[in-house]
């Protein structure tokens, strides 16, 4: 799983009602959240009002069942800014530059390898930096790269999984209706996670963080033995979409939900 160094519902349910029931003490910890990193110098010397979200990860491409949700993700994202009070620029400025670029420098991504010239990817951005500057106001590019990585749903009568400072009970997939006593919880599912990457115009990160959504895989009813699947919908709970979205910007847009230690 690729971090940041490239440029370089049991679970849900009762945190609403726990909230409800004890509203003072705040979200319950989890510790799997992401040690947010922020430079609030930077944001200070010069103040990031309006972005926009490339359509491109920062560095490797997303896996393709998780590429096809992200123009979705990236509206959900630009609806969480807006509320906010942030102004977001529409995506096709952003696309409109980058083709221009990448014709002139080459595509970064490799798509029969998947991996990624970051030296090309700089000649791109640079480019388009340079281009919006000089037809818009953007302060920032937020880069929001769809990530995935494995846990297991661990111990003990609730089988939850943790990641990324969310919690999530496996869900079923298939005509079966439970699991099988034989099911191997030490095995692993496939979770998504929505990795943030803001980025200002003098192309310096300003703040990096990464907040779970759902798991991708579900249990195989359908299987005596007990396996996971690949989801047929993901990330279709708009829910835990924006309950991910909230814990990967905080605390630059600071959230009530957000599980980490006070």
């Amino acid at each position: 799983m690729r971090y940041f160094r490239t440029l370089g519902h049991a679970a849900i349910a009762l945190t609403a009602l726990l909230g409800l029931a004890a509203c003072n003490t705040g979200p319950t910890y989890n510790p799997t959240v992401f040690p947010y990193e922020l430079d609030a110098e930077k944001l200070a010397q010069n103040k990031v009002k309006t972005v926009i979200i490339p359509h491109v990860n920062l560095g490797q491409p997303s896996r393709s069942y998780l590429e096809k949700e992200a123009p979705r993700i990236d509206g959900m994202v630009s609806t969480y800014l807006k509320e906010h009070g942030y102004k977001v620029l529409p995506q096709r400025d952003f696309i409109q530059h980058w083709n221009t670029a990448v014709r002139a420098f080459g595509d970064p991504f490799d798509p029969t390898t998947g991996r990624v010239n970051m030296t090309t990817f700089a000649q791109v951005i640079q480019s388009v930096r340079d281009r919006l500057q000089e037809t818009t106001e953007v302060d920032a590019f937020v880069f929001t790269d769809l990530i995935e990585s494995q846990v297991p749903f661990g111990a003990g009568m609730q089988r939850i999984a943790r990641w990324h400072g969310v919690s999530r009970k496996p869900s079923l997939q298939g005509p079966g209706t439970g699991v099988s006593a034989d099911f191997d919880w030490n095995q692993t599912a496939s979770v998504a996670s929505l990795q943030i990457s803001i980025y200002n115009m003098e192309l310096q990160r300003v703040f990096a963080s990464v907040g779970g959504l759902d798991a991708t895989d579900a249990i195989d009813a359908r299987s005596s033995a007990g396996r996971f699947i690949r989801r047929r919908n993901i990330l279709e709970t708009e829910s835990f979409v924006n309950e991910g979205i909230a814990i990967a910007f905080h605390p630059f847009i600071v959230s009530e939900i957000w599980p980490g230690n006070p």
